[in-house]
């Protein structure tokens, strides 16, 4: 897996780039600005682009809009966002524009290497990965009477792990209820999202992402 990282500190990048380097990945580029994302996307066609959200030169959105831009050179680049925050406005476009191949983790909740070696891979290999957290405030941005308004507390809690890529097992395991309680939360949120059964759509996705793509 070749993979470019554009995260404006030095340490942390540096950091990264040893961290895959242990895992078998190999860094072809590692850079510390938006322009310098979609320079290196360009020239090596990497199997996944790990952003930071703030960089250079106004620390808001930039790393958000290079990896837009940068899929707009490499339509199919998988791309994992890392950072301290939630960038709502242009998180919701990354992750609406294609069910796959996306990810979204919080760098103070990500405590566990293999875990995260695990994320870089399942984004690299076409899978979504989204920090709960994440979830959690994009779905509590928006005001109305959207159907996502009307999921319960525990339905919430059970989409914020779908998105996290978690089976029926793992969602039970985590919030401590059984499998059949998880089916039931699972089948009323596709309910409550008009989700009906078809062979060609991903339901889990579709769910964490329905109101993403209305954004």
């Amino acid at each position: 897996m070749r993979v470019v990282i554009a995260e404006d500190s030095v340490l942390l990048r540096e950091g990264l780039v040893r961290l895959l380097g242990d895992g078998g990945i190999e860094t072809v580029a590692a850079v510390g600005d938006g322009p310098g994302l979609v320079e290196a996307v360009r020239a090596h066609r990497p199997d996944l682009a790990v952003v930071d959200v703030r960089m250079p030169p106004s620390h808001t959105d930039e790393g958000l809009r290079a990896a837009l831009e940068a899929r707009s050179v490499l339509p199919r680049l998988p791309v994992l966002v890392l950072s301290q925050y939630v960038e709502e406005r242009y998180a919701a476009e990354l992750i609406g524009r294609n069910a796959a191949a996306v990810g979204y983790l919080l760098k103070e909740r990500v405590a566990d290497v293999t875990e995260f070696l695990e994320a870089v891979r399942r984004v690299a290999g076409g899978g979504t990965v989204i920090d709960p957290e994440v979830v959690i405030q994009l779905l509590s941005r928006r005001g109305g009477h959207e159907p996502l308004d009307s999921l319960t507390a525990r339905e919430s809690e059970v989409l914020a792990l779908m998105a996290e890529g978690r089976s029926n097992n793992a969602i039970a395991a985590r919030l401590g209820i059984s499998d059949g309680a998880v089916e039931k939360h699972i089948s009323g949120i596709f309910g409550k999202l008009g989700l009906d059964p078809a062979p060609d759509d991903h339901r889990r996705v579709l769910a964490v992402l329905a109101y993403l793509r209305r954004v």
